[in-house]
């Protein structure tokens, strides 16, 4: 008889059966399920070695950790993976106890400092500390049970970045929501059914309802993609019933009864529009989504050429560019960012839509938004539009899908097959650090691009695991997205599990410092050469594809905005290879393929540069240039249309500042020039998106990041 001695000393019968459940459970763990082989294979090694073991121990008694061994070499040889998790629930107790002493550490930081590694998050608030101390927690338990020992390293050193760790496991990232498909018909929320509106302002509260409520169930951007059209037949319900409702209660013999009464229903909607979107802004600024944070929401618009459409658009822009607030202190919110679809044969000189891109252009010159993105320039996004009429709208502030098409999946069935974007979403991304990978090459005498290999596939194996890990999240635990349309085939039951809709998802490799990598390269920013960077984006692309079609997964090649993670990346480099000139001597690195910010470049010169590297990261990219030049109209309408010709999406970038003690405003602002205070609202570019650089004088963002934001002159 073979006895087990456990830790608190009393002895047990050794049983094949608790093996038998203790590896399924460390499987289970990793998404893995053994077939009966494997089984039996585990349970007769381990018991061979058990009896074994005890006929040369004395009493036949085996301490619990020789059995952990005994099991632990079973499982290296039928899965290392589960031996892994096995070794790792073994060893729980001490590593919890480092673990909850990093996260107690980290949430006192949080309580009594605050936290500004996310710029879109107010760390003052009970409800964001919270968030943000759970967060550490979830972040921390990724690491323990989701990550190998390899990719524990490479994150450690700096050599990649897993995105959003708190919540990857969770949920899914950015998305084109359906907000339309929802609508359409009726809904069920919160175990509430909602009847499909009859009129505009009852369709903008219920379209914020479902943004507040879907936006908490993932993380990363949430947008509604052509908005204008979405809201249109809502529009014309309403124009018929105060058309109705004035004939009704207007003297028949009236004189031009019918006109006045289509003059008062149009001037009820376009009152009922304006409310609708200040409405909108009210929610998406001040409610908090149960994340913690104020939900990343943007909308498209531009392309609806019928009245409603048009009147939607420059409601919004008009509402926009009036800001909120008090009489004389009103600023531009942030939310939702604005994006406008730009196409030339709709909205050139004297084209039917010129009015709403002259409203677009007289926004953007006073708040920066909206951002512009060309739908009959050249290149990828263009050519969707203008052979499907199908819009890639950007998710969040630049992440773009890749082509699925609805019969062929990765590659059109025949020539009538057609691509679908709304109703996608993203999955998660992980950034490669460039520069590291090339300092590392070279400390270790290696070929870079055997290092970058290395890297590329420890950032699909992530990729896979992630894919097969949210395949077994059951659809209840976002059932607007899973269950009401929300989603590219969201009608599963609550209990069905979403692995069906994951194929036509996207997942990100990003890229960060391109720039950095052509300094330490040659010594030369990616503005006087860039060809080194170039190469390496082209041997990603052509990597990236052949594991597109060995893994039939949509990867994506995703220009990082890096926020934080600026300043980390220059930490990171200087602690395993020092300060370099042109790297690691700033507090911050360059976001994805941009232009240093401290170029003396004009914002042609930016936009031809960049443009080399456009085509190279279709999965997200946005192209922005400073514009020095004090609310020039003009100028910024010509530099937006130069941008729609290349097939860009393009940001324009200026400093606001506003006064909160006088309300005097104006470009690049430390002291208020007309009362003397220094009690100041500012609104940076962040990367792709808008933030606040100060409020009331304090600022929400981390200092890398304001040292790079003080430091620009091209961006």
């Amino acid at each position: 008889m073979v006895y087990i001695i456990k830790k608190d000393g009393t002895k047990e019968e050794f049983d094949a059966n608790k093996i038998k459940r203790a590896v399924n459970k460390s499987a289970g763990r990793v998404m893995y399920r053994f077939t009966d082989d494997e089984i039996n294979f585990i349970c007769k090694y381990a018991t061979d070695r058990a009896e074994a073991m005890s006929r040369e121990r004395k009493g036949g008694k085996i301490m619990i950790q020789d059995m952990h061994n005994i099991v632990e070499g079973a499982l290296e040889q039928v899965n290392p993976a589960v031996a892994k998790s096995y070794r790792d629930y073994r060893n729980y107790k001490v590593d919890f106890i480092h673990m909850m002493d990093e996260v107690y550490t980290k949430s006192q930081s949080i309580r009594y400092i605050g936290d500004k590694s996310n710029a879109n998050t107010d760390s003052a608030l009970v409800a964001t500390k919270r968030s943000l101390i759970f967060n550490e927690l979830n972040k921390e338990l990724y690491r323990k049970f989701f990550m190998n020992r390899n990719e524990l390293q490479a994150c450690k050193d700096g050599y990649i970045y897993i995105h959003d760790q708190s919540a990857r496991l969770d949920t899914m990232n950015c998305c084109l929501f359906d907000v339309g498909s929802v609508l359409r018909g009726g809904f069920e929320m919160g175990n509430v059914w909602y009847n499909e509106p009859k009129t505009l302002d009852t369709a903008f509260d219920v379209m914020g309802d479902i943004i507040l409520s879907t936006a908490a169930q993932q993380y990363g951007g949430f947008t509604v993609p052509e908005v204008d059209k979405i809201l249109s037949p809502y529009a014309q319900k309403s124009y018929n019933k105060y058309y109705e409702e004035f004939l009704k209660y207007s003297d028949p013999s009236w004189e031009g009864r019918e006109e006045k009464g289509r003059v008062y229903a149009w001037e009820k909607v376009c009152r009922d529009c304006d409310q609708g979107w200040q409405g909108i802004e009210y929610k998406l600024n001040t409610v908090g989504s149960s994340r913690g944070d104020y939900p990343f929401v943007t909308v498209t618009l531009g392309l609806g050429t019928g009245r409603f459409e048009k009147m939607i658009s420059k409601s919004l822009l008009k509402v926009h560019m009036g800001g909120q607030g008090k009489a004389g202190h009103k600023k531009p919110v942030l939310f939702p960012k604005i994006v406008f679809l730009y196409d030339e044969e709709i909205h050139g000189d004297g084209k039917e839509c010129e009015d709403v891109f002259e409203a677009g252009v007289a926004c953007s010159a006073k708040t920066m938004y909206p951002d512009w993105l060309s739908m009959s320039g050249q290149g990828y996004i263009s050519s969707m539009y203008k052979k499907y009429k199908k819009v890639i709208s950007p998710m969040g502030c630049r992440a773009f899908l890749s082509p699925w098409y609805e019969r062929g999946g990765m590659e059109p069935a025949d020539e009538n097959d057609v691509p679908v974007f709304v109703g996608r979403f993203n999955i998660g991304a992980v950034s490669l650090h460039l520069p590291m990978i090339l300092a590392k090459a070279r400390a270790e005498n290696t070929d870079f691009y055997e290092v970058l290999d290395f890297y590329l596939e420890m950032i699909r194996g992530l990729h896979k695991r992630t894919y097969d890990y949210l395949g077994e999240m059951r659809a209840s635990t976002n059932p607007l997205a899973y269950c009401e349309g929300g989603f590219y085939g969201g009608h599963l039951k609550p209990s069905d599990k979403i692995r069906p809709l994951l194929r036509p998802m996207t997942a990100s490799f990003g890229i960060t410092a391109l720039n950095e990598l052509q300094e330490l390269y040659n010594g030369k920013s990616i503005a006087e050469d860039g060809e080194f960077a170039l190469e390496v984006l082209r041997y990603i692309n052509d990597k990236i594809n052949v594991y597109k079609k060995e893994d039939q997964i949509l990867y994506a090649i995703y220009g990082t905005p890096a926020e934080s993670l600026c300043g980390l990346q220059v930490e990171q480099f200087r602690k395993m290879y020092g300060i370099v000139r042109g790297v690691s001597d700033r507090p911050y690195v360059s976001n994805s393929f941009h232009c240093h910010v401290t170029e003396d470049i004009t914002p042609i010169q930016k936009q031809d540069l960049e443009g080399r590297f456009w085509e190279l990261c279709n999965g997200g990219k946005i192209q922005y240039v400073r514009y020095p030049i004090s609310y020039n109209v003009h100028a910024i309408k010509a530099l937006i249309r130069r941008a729609m010709n290349l097939g860009y999406y393009e940001g324009v970038n200026l400093s606001l500042a506003y006064c909160d003690d006088c309300g005097h405003q104006e470009l690049e602002m430390d002291v208020c020039p007309v009362c003397g205070s220094r009690n100041l609202t500012k609104i940076d570019r962040m990367n792709g998106y808008l933030s606040y650089s100060r409020v009331h004088g304090d600022t929400r963002l981390n200092d890398a990041k304001m040292a790079e934001i003080a430091d620009r002159k091209s961006m």
